[in-house]
């Protein structure tokens, strides 16, 4: 059932990073648990995500601003190795379900926080998305057209440097308690591991190798050796082709060969040298482009939509996306030879499986239905 087998995991519902934890975790082997509302929330919406990074848990569904809900959910948090939670700072301690309350209950529990500003700082308390977060944190700026920064879209900030980083350092902490038995809190921030993410960035940066001029640089499409080029069916070719061993195959694959070309490394003439080679790209379909680097050490290679990619020869011969209620999605990641992670199934309805938890936590018969007619469950 994968590596993490046997680990308890409550992850209290939300959006974007805490869900992605929740089914990296789950995808290698641990039992999550999510905690749903018993109603959905008004004004949220619609939770499209949920059938995709909902994989791999279960889900029990408790109203915890009930007395008797919260009785349940603390007592869950109880037997878990650990939580995760995505809340603004402080809703888990008016719930009666932060930190303190939780590890005085379960010394043992890694309590995993993920916010977008962090726990702490002028901004904690204001909402955000991906976008602000990769703003303010430095990414946001080198990434887009000379003429305006552009979004990667939701990856760098929410799965990248939230979800990511929430996994790293839960699994981290687990690693620790196993020397002195005690959990504690992991806080993750979102901008945190943005910032994090462009640490060797801000390393050539401060070493002078770096303009802060978008599109200008070697790896963020200034270089012509290292972007992509549209070719004659408005297809595009991605070229990766940094080290000289490289770019001697690409331009042989380009015919550029004693063509009089600028040299690699002389910045000054890098417009020159890609209008040269997005003129030759323009003369073939992208499939005639693969045959010509098929095989080769050029380091260029189709760029394939979501539609394309899971059907690429590559991607079918290592099994890497499978189809989970009807929706196509990446297989689990990484992989592991002797302990392989689950087979996902399909994303659980709220409150699917709160007879199943109820039952494992001891509540029999009548109490399961005394909760469920209380409404603290659903």
């Amino acid at each position: 059932m994968g590596p993490l087998e046997g680990l308890k995991v409550v992850e209290m519902a939300a959006i974007g990073p805490v869900p992605f934890c929740g089914m990296l975790l789950g995808d290698l082997g641990a039992d999550v648990v999510r905690i749903d509302r018993t109603a959905p929330a008004p004004g949220r919406l619609p939770d499209m995500l949920a059938r995709v990074v909902g994989r791999s848990r279960r889900s029990i569904a408790i109203d915890l601003k009930h007395d008797a809900g919260g009785a349940v959910a603390r007592r869950l948090i109880a037997a878990a190795d650990v939580l995760i939670e995505g809340f603004r700072p402080g809703v888990m301690e008016r719930l009666g379900l932060g930190p303190g309350e939780c590890l005085e209950e379960n010394p043992r529990l890694v309590y995993g926080r993920m916010t977008g500003w962090g726990q702490r700082g002028p901004l904690a308390s204001t909402a955000g998305h991906d976008i602000n977060y990769i703003g303010l944190s430095g990414p946001l700026a080198a990434i887009g057209t000379a003429e305006a920064p552009m979004p990667p879209l939701n990856l760098v900030a929410d799965y990248g440097g939230g979800a990511l980083y929430l996994t790293f350092g839960v699994l981290a902490a687990l690693v620790e308690r196993e020397r002195s038995g005690e959990g504690q809190v992991v806080d993750a921030a979102m901008i945190d591991g943005a910032a994090s993410l462009m640490t060797p960035i801000y390393q050539i940066f401060g070493l002078g190798g770096w303009s802060e001029d978008r599109a200008a640089n070697v790896l963020d499409g200034g270089a012509p050796f290292y972007r992509t080029y549209r070719t004659a069916d408005g297809e595009f070719m991605a070229v990766g082709a940094l080290e000289p061993q490289f770019y001697a195959e690409l331009v042989a694959g380009l015919d550029l060969d004693g063509a009089g070309l600028p040299a690699q490394a002389d910045v000054s003439r890098w417009p020159e040298l890609h209008e040269r080679f997005a003129a030759v790209f323009a003369t073939k379909t992208r499939a005639e482009w693969e045959e010509v680097f098929a095989g080769t050490d050029a380091c260029v290679s189709p760029v394939l939509t979501m539609a394309h990619a899971p059907r690429h020869p590559h991607n079918e011969a290592r099994s890497g996306f499978v189809t989970v209620d009807g929706v196509v999605q990446p297989a689990p990641a990484p992989r592991f030879e002797r302990t392989p992670g689950r087979t996902p199934g399909p994303a659980p309805a709220p409150g699917a499986d709160t007879d199943e938890v109820l039952t494992e936590l001891g509540y029999d018969a009548a109490a399961r239905s005394e909760l469920r007619r209380s409404g603290a469950v659903a």
